[in-house]
């Protein structure tokens, strides 16, 4: 199907915002989502102009809600004041991103593993964990493994995590694995939560800190209020910020602008930083 896009909407710039680690690009220009089963292949073919290999039933049932369409991020970047200089550098370095609905488990998962470890080396992980417990999926374009289920993990031992290339997370996804197999944490329940139940209910798994409770509300519970505070984003409330937290300012859209930060630091990191560290 083709369909116009009117909002912010940038295919590479969603792909290298750090926030999903499944994306794949094509060499025609199309980009692979994936999200609980649900295969989409996209592709831009004019300014604001898209063809997307799916029903329109399937794109509003799933991929609208999916790419947080419903909201004008042109207006929330309209809406930095003058007076937050670089909030309105990284936003328009950002155009396009959008916060991402993605499924809580794989999110939980890929987070976990994200610990100390560069974007590429998550994405590793996470494709070798699709590869020896995900379902298989033909489409038209390959052959391509789902992210796992809890269920379907939860006969995975230690050692075979491990092969995933997990290291010292292996028990971490393994506590995550028993929690939500056994309904000590339901993923689905939890979704009604307040953003601070949310989040201490995250922290139950062994190795879910603050940082990622917050990554897994953001881009798995569409918890746009909430703003994840790594290693990166601590040095530029420090060096831009004088040490003062500016996303509570934001509200609602705390996270957007997090995003954004986030995207211009990886970006801009000869420039923004001398000591280099891992994308997470």
């Amino acid at each position: 199907m083709e369909l116009t896009i009117s909002d912010d909407f940038s295919l590479p710039k969603i792909a290298g915002s750090g926030q999903c680690f499944r994306i794949r690009r094509f060499d025609d220009g199309t980009y692979r989502f994936i999200t609980e089963g649900n295969i989409l292949y996209i592709r831009e073919c004019a300014p604001r102009r898209f063809e997307a290999d799916c029903t329109p039933e399937e794109w509003d049932a799933v991929w609208v809600p999916y790419f947080d369409l419903g909201r004008s991020y042109a207006a929330i970047r309209s809406s930095i004041p003058a007076r937050d200089a670089y909030m309105r550098r990284a936003a328009e370095a950002g155009q396009g991103i959008r916060i991402l609905r993605q499924s809580p488990w794989e999110t939980l998962v890929a987070f976990i593993i994200s610990q100390r470890k560069s974007i590429p080396a998550i994405q590793g992980a996470v494709e070798l964990l699709a590869e020896r417990y995900g379902e298989v999926v033909t489409t038209r374009r390959e052959t391509v493994r789902v992210f796992p289920h809890p269920e379907q993990m939860a006969d995975a031992d230690a050692e075979a995590l491990a092969a995933c290339k997990l290291g010292y997370r292996t028990p971490y996804v393994l506590d995550a694995v028993g929690r939500t197999g056994s309904g000590a944490l339901d993923l689905t329940a939890i979704a009604s939560c307040g953003d601070a139940e949310l989040l201490e209910r995250l922290k139950t798994v062994n190795g879910v800190g603050n940082k990622i409770a917050n990554c897994v509300a953001l881009f798995a519970y569409g918890r746009t209020a909430l703003a994840p505070v790594d290693t990166w984003i601590g040095k530029v409330i420090r060096s831009e910020y004088g040490g003062e937290n500016p996303f509570p300012a934001y509200g609602g859209a705390a996270g957007i602008m997090q995003q954004y930060i986030f995207y211009y630091a990886l970006t801009h990191k000869r420039e923004l930083y001398n000591d280099g560290g891992t994308a997470t």
